[in-house]
């Protein structure tokens, strides 16, 4: 009698023991979610990080994704999983951090729910202290490659439009240009060793988005973004 007792109470434990996972996505455009452009680069990084960090044996109990900007706060799926993660203890699974949000504030308020487990696959070991500094970090550098890009068109507008005058719009154009040329000149200093080291494109894609490097415009990485970069330099 006491054996089944025994029993009965040890099998509960060791299917609690199991590490669980919830998942989210999320893409900018509606076109996104119906082609799984982007979709796809966040499911294979979940997966790695599944298949080489995670504790076995795992399982994942639900998978949800928005279709909505990094700005928007409005997150319907996001809002599921985390209740889903919160109500039974699961790890609330995205690939990246400006998965949830690109806005430091909304991060915040994430991380401030104390009963909420989180883990970046593409940075397996940062605890959320250390989440909410590089948020604050990535948006710092998002603003600072705004207003630099203002600034260099600012001169442009002293004496009315940028469009309607060809002269005007060869100036901006050409002000964008030294934009995009100054800033490929500053990566080339990460991605001339990863190419020589054989990485491929997609490869070195992965290594700066990683790293919290952005493009000239304050977006991701793609393997025709590092291409459009390295050709760039080449016609320098």
């Amino acid at each position: 009698m006491n054996i089944y007792k025994l029993a009965d109470i040890l099998v509960p434990e060791e299917e609690s023991s199991m590490k669980q996972f919830v998942k989210y996505y999320r893409v900018s455009t509606r076109k996104q979610g119906d082609s799984g452009l982007g979709l796809a680069a966040q499911e294979r990084d979940i997966d790695l990080y599944l298949s080489t960090y995670a504790e076995t044996p795992w399982e994942v109990l639900g998978e949800f994704t928005d279709v909505q900007s990094g700005n928007d706060s409005d997150r319907p799926e996001l809002q599921k999983a985390m209740d889903l993660a919160e109500k039974t203890g699961a790890v609330l699974l995205v690939a990246k951090l400006d998965r949830l949000s690109r806005k430091v504030s909304f991060v915040s308020a994430i991380m401030e729910r104390k009963k909420l487990n989180l883990t970046v696959a593409t940075m397996p070991n940062a605890d959320k202290f250390q989440l909410h500094i590089y948020a604050a970090l990535a948006e710092q550098e998002r603003e600072f490659i705004s207003l630099r890009t203002k600034q260099a068109l600012a001169p442009l507008k002293g004496t009315g439009k940028l469009g309607g005058n060809r002269g005007n719009i060869d100036k901006a154009n050409e002000a964008a240009r030294k934009v995009a040329d100054d800033h490929a000149a500053k990566v080339m200093d990460t991605i001339i060793p990863l190419k020589e080291a054989g990485r491929t494109l997609q490869q070195i894609a992965d290594t700066l988005n990683k790293s919290g490097v952005l493009t000239s415009r304050g977006g991701q990485w793609y393997p025709t973004t590092v291409s459009n970069i390295l050709k760039r330099v080449a016609a320098v």
